[in-house]
């Protein structure tokens, strides 16, 4: 069976393992997730990631989630662009989350980056997820 999300697919495992206080997380590997984990590692919300390659040429991400004071530091992580509605925002219209605490995730012509990344390259894509 194939998948048709997989983004909202590692996404809903980062947010159930939290929920389940998990210390370990691990998702089939791709280059957008690992893009994607990539922010998230830089802007602190997870403590880092390894790449596990098994026979065959398949690939797993095992994800190290982060807490602070028992609670997880992701407070929620939402997919905002689905295959069903794509959703894009220009340099100008980039949305702030949480008044500039939080996080969104695009996917640019430069690469995957942050929204105050973004901003400072002067560039706008497909808007792929918020975190905060």
């Amino acid at each position: 069976m194939t998948m048709t999300d997989p983004l909202g697919d590692m996404l809903t495992r980062i947010r159930n393992a939290q929920m389940r206080k998990k210390s370990k997380v691990s998702t089939p590997g791709s280059s957008l997730r690992q893009h994607v984990l990539d922010v998230l590692q830089s802007e602190g919300y997870i403590r880092g990631y390894s790449k596990v390659d098994f026979d065959g040429g398949r690939s797993e991400f095992e994800i190290e989630l982060k807490y602070y004071d028992g609670e997880p530091v992701i407070r929620e992580i939402e997919r905002i662009s689905k295959p069903g509605r794509r959703v894009y925002a220009s340099v100008k219209n980039l949305p702030r989350v949480m008044n500039g605490l939080g996080v969104s995730i695009l996917s640019t012509p430069k690469g995957v980056m942050s929204d105050s990344e973004a901003r400072d390259q002067n560039v706008g894509g497909e808007v792929l997820c918020r975190v905060f």
